[in-house]
């Protein structure tokens, strides 16, 4: 309404949008990837109606509530069809009491509402239509023999996510192509960065630095974002096998925002590609097992990712190490934050995401302590353990990133129909 009597009669629209914008310029840093088109003032549903064929790309719809008198305005947002999240400070007007039924009927069906003055929120409301885009984006290159083929086909038709195989051919090729003087250069830096070298060779080393340059290399060539490989499958192949653990390369992926997924396992590879789009980080996958003593579950891989906070973020300690299991390999031994805020989740096919939260009170990277992978994190979780272990299912691999992220995930998980339950309580 352009001459509203709600919230005052002397309202400023003008200056109103000066505010907003000054709010979105403080949150620059989060929103740096995001672009707001259209970005304008709307008054009535006609004008909504003429900006139909701009909204149809759009992955969502941010709506600022600024005074009373928009309902039908938001009616005609909502018949677009695209996730909405509608920001509403008090005193915008008192629409506000007839949001809950309009997310039950049907045109509310993608909308959520976010009622603060907490103005931080804006970021988090533009966050799942950023994972939405991630994932519609993402490419996924798998090196298997084994078929995903209906897998992929459900991911690609609800997320939009591709998922293609790689013939393990393809792969030592690449690594053959590498330059040796770059590999070198390469596996200098993870040297002299480390803070110790345990067990592996500097020409184990030397090899999976030029693995990791190989796997880059072939992601550009496919425009593709996350690499994953059958580790203990097709690796293992009579005939031709990796020259290098893929676990180095896979650190170096995730340091660079982009994705390294253990054992061909594609759920935790989309559940990567969600925790990037929601918060910018990486995930950590894990093997649990539980000590109830603290109301703690373990979360153990060789496989630790350096840049838990992200791409810009700061790089944790690390040691070079062997793959436990094996006692050959190279990983890096990450320690990770004491005192983190974590969320762990999986999604499950295309519309089940398990999940709890929690604080890291534990990381240990003691040469002695030998059990269990090299990567480890103890977390307190927030909730019952006990509930927890007893409802986990379908195997043991899930996603943790630094951080709670359960209100951006919950409006993801509301904008794509996706049932999420926290296992803990």
């Amino acid at each position: 309404m352009l001459n509203p009597h709600w919230p005052k009669p002397s309202l400023n629209l003008a200056e109103e949008i000066r505010f907003y914008g000054s709010e979105f310029a403080k949150l620059k840093d989060q929103l740096s990837d995001v672009e707001f088109v259209p970005d304008q003032l709307v008054s009535s549903p006609q004008q909504v109606s003429q900006l139909k064929d701009k909204l149809q790309d759009v992955d969502g719809i941010l709506a600022i509530h600024l005074t009373i008198g928009i309902g039908s305005i938001l009616n005609e947002i909502l018949s677009v069809g695209k996730p909405t999240v509608v920001f509403a400070v008090p005193y915008s007007g008192h629409e506000w009491a007839g949001f809950g039924t309009m997310q039950k009927q049907q045109l509310g069906a993608k909308m959520e509402c976010m009622l603060t003055t907490d103005y931080k929120q804006l970021a988090v409301a533009v966050r799942p239509f950023r994972a939405i885009h991630h994932l519609r984006e993402a490419k996924i290159l798998d090196v298997t023999t084994r078929s995903f083929a209906k897998y992929a086909e459900s991911m690609k038709e609800k997320f939009g996510t591709e998922i293609k195989q790689v013939e393990l051919e393809r792969v030592v090729s690449a690594y053959n192509a590498v330059d040796d003087a770059e590999a070198s250069k390469e596996t200098q830096r993870w040297l002299k960065e480390a803070a110790q070298v345990v067990e592996p060779a500097k020409q184990d080393i030397f090899k999976s630095c030029k693995l990791a340059l190989a796997f880059e290399r072939l992601l550009d060539e496919e425009d593709a974002t996350v690499m994953t490989v059958d580790c203990y499958g097709t690796m293992w192949d009579k005939t031709i096998k990796l020259p290098a653990y893929p676990c180095l390369g896979f650190t170096r992926l995730n340091d660079m925002g982009l994705g390294g997924i253990c054992e061909s396992d594609l759920p935790s590879a989309m559940t990567h590609i969600i925790f990037q789009g929601l918060a910018g980080k990486p995930g950590f996958i894990s093997d649990p097992t539980v000590d109830e003593s603290k109301n703690a579950i373990i979360l153990a891989h060789c496989l630790g990712t350096r840049k838990m906070d992200g791409p810009e973020g700061p790089a944790a300690p690390y040691k070079i190490r062997t793959v436990m299991e094996r006692q050959e390999g190279v990983v890096p031994q990450v320690e990770m934050r004491v005192g983190q805020k974590v969320t762990q989740a999986i999604l499950l096919g295309t519309d089940f995401i398990p999940y709890f939260t929690g604080e890291i009170i534990e990381a240990p990277v003691s040469l002695q302590d030998d059990r269990g992978c090299r990567t480890k994190i103890t977390v307190k979780v927030d909730g019952d353990v006990k509930k927890l272990w007893k409802s986990w299912a379908n195997g043991l691999h899930r996603q943790t990133c630094y951080g709670d992220i359960t209100p951006e995930l919950t409006l993801l998980c509301r904008f794509k129909d996706i049932k999420m339950v926290n296992e803990a309580v």
